[in-house]
């Protein structure tokens, strides 16, 4: 049984047990029940719904994250199948024609401002 339904069951309970014991003293007696104890059962009640309140939202955001990761997944696959490296029969030709010796330039700046800046 998941949280959010332990809660509603805990609200309902102690709602008629409060409920059912002011009817019962009020039938015998012709009076409610103390007050600490109708306060005790609406305090548990209201306790019990603002955490299935909190549960459902908590499993509403798990839901949506999940959808999400799962869609950013498979939008990534299909970005990484429709491109794939496009750029590697370039650089296996270019390396064929000018020799396994071929200098590897770096990216950066060149000439003699290059280290000052």
């Amino acid at each position: 049984m998941t949280l959010k339904w332990m809660a509603v069951v805990i609200a309902t309970v102690s709602l008629t047990l409060g409920v059912t014991g002011n009817v019962v003293t009020l039938a015998v007696n012709g009076g409610q029940l103390p007050l600490l104890v109708n306060l005790l059962a609406l305090t548990s009640a209201g306790t019990a719904v603002v955490l299935a309140v909190v549960a459902e939202l908590h499993d509403r955001l798990d839901n949506r994250v999940s959808a999400l990761t799962d869609f950013l997944v498979g939008r990534l696959k299909e970005i990484e199948e429709r491109t794939g490296d496009r750029n590697s029969g370039f650089v296996e030709g270019y390396l064929l024609s000018h020799g396994q010796d071929a200098a590897v330039v770096p990216f950066g700046r060149r000439g003699r401002g290059a280290a000052e800046r």
